[in-house]
């Protein structure tokens, strides 16, 4: 019922801003706008059959509350791939658990994962000396959090893993929270500028935490935001047990209800999508017809609106906003700058080694391999850590009260994806570049030259597109810091009026014109000449080396732009002298395997030994850290047994079909695939998303469905009964209205 009351308000507003962003697009395409062109050039697909990362982890499982190691895979679209072991990832087998991170918060102690959830349920405060909710079997756990879904508990070996895999958490999150297409002109504006409307329809301005994801996880968050205080108060009062305990089971309630919520508005959102694209054809028609005499209408509403809301817009900006965008201005360039700044010391830093070491170490076999690690360096999320930490120093203090900024998480992410765009540019430039030099070359030395020559062209054209993308982000955070907060200040007096201007708009034109966005633009170029004056006088001194707008590079390297519409560079298929091309199928497995963005220099720990050793089947809880001795095994000897009888039960792959399914036929299920989102797949294929990442996964599920059991060349599971066997011959009697440790579950599709 809820999710229908919402999705209903949302939809009406969405029909609204999809005429508004149609006529925008096709405005925008015929008269176009000129801008400073980018010097770098763009790669198409960055990470096209790559892992980001890969390899062991403990994970926590609720249902029987006991730790199971897993193989955690991070393919290229960053979602979080969960599978029995390495075994059944290298046969293809099913995973575990899928889980979409947008959303996420990435937590390293208990601690500051019980201060989360007790501040999710008001009224409710453990005692001290109670037992902790969770007992982690080492120092160093890693918890993903969520207000609404289920949260994921994980935990490593050592400090230096936790870190690790805490950053290459943290790019998934951060990836798919940027879930939102924008290579959509007329779908994504017009789905931002719905949920915005509603939100203010419901007196919420400025920034929201939960913007984050593809469309359906931003309506899934819309309707959770208002229904999860009535599931509070409705379960609060029947929870049972000691306070540790009681705090417990609302993660896994609300993580159903989500999960329900994320169905019914998938199949709402879709329906209204159709029903706007139908009618797409004719207003587009109408628009291009029409198009001269909208403009003309849409001014004359305008001038209209600006004669009432200007003079008192003037006065507002004057008094409560003009005084603060300097402040605003500094304490974003700082962080940023140093970020950007960051970025082009590291690729720097790799161009630089790899010279040397190819001078060095012999010549072109030598830079073929350091060119395909070079060429993913955008995507390392361990050596790109140092650029994005930078971003962790911007702190509005004040200013985020005065202008009901929520978090600053919004621009830091921001910020951080335009550095690893930025980085990828640099990059793939540097390497086209080279390429191109390759043949020209006559021995060690002028590879050296070519190498320093072309890196100085690169940086070059990186400090240029990098005072533009930053200026670019300055004027826009500034815009979603100060707009919200206008419109907030000017609600009382002016949005009761806004009525009165309606009959001004022809009724032909009544879908491509609103007076509320009318309104906010008005509103908006109230500010806006302030925003431009600040930023202009910031790069005209030099301010955090930003460029001035009169400084424009024309076409320096003409025909650099023609070498970037060409075929991917391929260094080791190229280069490496090998006569016959390998068939698709060992190269894919070869891709799986071995090319990884992260490679582990300290080798991997044991965990299959100490995975047994720490968590054996047959004990009820998890035992003290101190017998997690990496490589140690247990000394009694029944312990040994049971190690080595697991061993080899996973070796032989005994029942690991079995074992993998999730606990339901998945071939009765319709699988909901995620629509124009970044990180999701069409039922066309692949989709492409914003970033230029490639999605190339199968058809994914949405919450509460169980992963496809015969997608690509993976063998159809068997679904166990209720009397079979868990994992390592457990028997799991069935509890009403819960599942086994089979039927963990998957997050949300990727």
């Amino acid at each position: 019922e809820k999710t229908g009351k919402v999705l209903g308000e949302f939809c009406r507003c969405y029909k609204e801003q999809f005429g508004v962003a149609l006529f925008n697009s096709v405005r925008y395409e015929i008269e176009g706008a000129g801008g400073p062109q980018a010097q770098l050039l763009h790669r198409k697909v960055p990470l096209e059959d790559h892992v980001i990362y890969s390899g062991n982890i403990f994970q926590y499982i609720e249902e029987n509350k006991k730790w199971r190691n897993r193989f955690c895979v991070v393919p290229h679209n960053y979602g979080l791939v969960l599978y029995e072991n390495k075994l059944a990832y290298e046969r293809e087998l099913p995973p575990r658990v899928l889980v979409n991170s947008a959303g996420y918060k990435i937590l390293t102690s208990v601690e500051q994962y019980l201060e989360l959830v007790n501040n999710s349920l008001p009224g409710v405060t453990p005692k001290s000396g109670h037992s902790p909710i969770l007992k982690c079997p080492t120092d160093f756990p890693l918890i993903l959090w969520h207000p609404y879904a289920r949260h994921y508990y994980f935990c490593v070996m050592t400090g230096k893993e936790q870190e690790k895999w805490r950053a290459v958490f943290q790019d998934c999150v951060r990836h798919c929270n940027n879930g939102i297409s924008e290579d959509s002109k007329v779908e994504a504006p017009a789905f931002t500028d719905a949920i915005r409307m509603y939100r203010q329809s419901k007196e919420q301005y400025g920034t929201w935490d939960m913007l984050c994801g593809n469309e359906t996880q931003v309506l899934s968050n819309l309707v959770m935001e208002e229904l999860l205080p009535e599931l509070r108060s409705t379960i609060g009062p029947r929870l049972k047990g000691k306070a540790p305990t009681a705090c417990h089971p609302p993660p896994l309630v609300s993580d159903a209800v989500y999960r329900m919520v994320y169905e019914l508005a998938k199949a709402q959102y879709d329906a209204a999508v159709a029903r706007c694209e139908q009618e797409r054809p004719q207003l587009e028609s109408t628009i291009r017809t029409d198009m001269d005499q909208i403009i003309t209408s849409k001014e004359h509403l305008a001038s209209k609106i600006r004669a009432f809301v200007l003079p008192k817009a003037e006065v507002c900006v004057r008094n409560h906003v003009q005084p603060y965008i300097s402040s605003i201005l500094e304490a974003l360039m700082t962080p940023t700058s140093q970020g950007f700044a960051e970025v082009r010391e590291v690729f720097f830093k790799e161009v630089t080694d790899m010279n040397m070491n190819v001078v060095n170490e012999g010549g072109l076999e030598k830079l073929v391999e350091y060119m395909e690690k070079l060429s993913h360096l955008a995507f390392h999320p361990v050596k790109m850590q140092s650029c994005y930490e930078k971003m962790d120093q911007l702190k509005l203090e004040g200013l985020q009260q005065r202008f009901d900024v929520s978090s600053t998480s919004v621009f830091k992410q921001r910020a951080q994806i335009h550095m690893r765009q930025q980085m990828d540019d640099a990059v793939y430039t540097f390497e086209t570049l080279l390429h191109q030099e390759l043949g020209k070359l006559q021995g060690r030395d002028d590879l050296c030259k070519s190498i320093q020559r072309i890196l100085e062209r690169v940086l070059k054209k990186f400090d240029y597109d990098s005072s533009t993308v930053r200026k670019k982000f300055f004027r826009e955070a500034l815009l979603q810091i100060t707009i919200p907060f206008l419109l907030k200040k000017l609600a009382p007096t002016c949005k009761g009026e806004l009525a009165k201007f309606q009959e001004l708009i022809f009724e032909d034109f009544a879908s491509f014109i609103l007076v509320e966005n009318t309104y906010e633009e008005v509103v908006l170029q109230s500010v806006m000449k302030d925003i431009m004056q600040a930023v202009k006088e910031a790069a005209v001194q030099r301010k955090h080396n930003l460029y001035r707008d009169s400084m424009v590079m024309h076409n320096s390297d003409p025909n650099l732009h023609l070498l970037g519409e060409g075929l991917a560079i391929d260094w080791s298929e190229e280069y490496s002298g090998q006569p016959e091309a390998e068939p698709a199928a060992d190269r894919r497995r070869r891709a799986k395997q071995v090319v990884s963005v992260i490679q582990d220099d300290e080798g991997a720990l044991p965990y299959g030994v100490v995975a047994e050793a720490l968590l054996q089947p047959s004990s009820p809880e998890p035992q003290e850290p101190e017998e997690a001795r990496p490589g140690v095994p247990p000394s009694p000897q029944g312990a040994v047994k049971e190690i080595r009888e697991a061993l080899a039960q996973e070796s032989l792959g005994d029942g690991a079909e079995e074992r993998l399914t999730n606990g339901t036929d998945a071939g009765e299920e319709g699988v909901l695939l995620a629509g124009a989102a970044r990180g999701g797949v069409t039922p066309q294929g692949p989709a492409q998303d914003g970033d230029g990442v490639q999605c190339a996964t199968a058809a994914s599920p949405a919450p509460g469905e169980d992963v496809p059991a015969g997608t690509g060349t993976q063998p159809a599971c068997h679904q166990p009964s209720a009397n079979e066997p868990g994992e390592h011959g457990e028997r799991s009697p069935p509890r009403p209205g819960a599942t086994t440790e089979s039927g963990e579950g998957v997050q949300t599709e990727f």
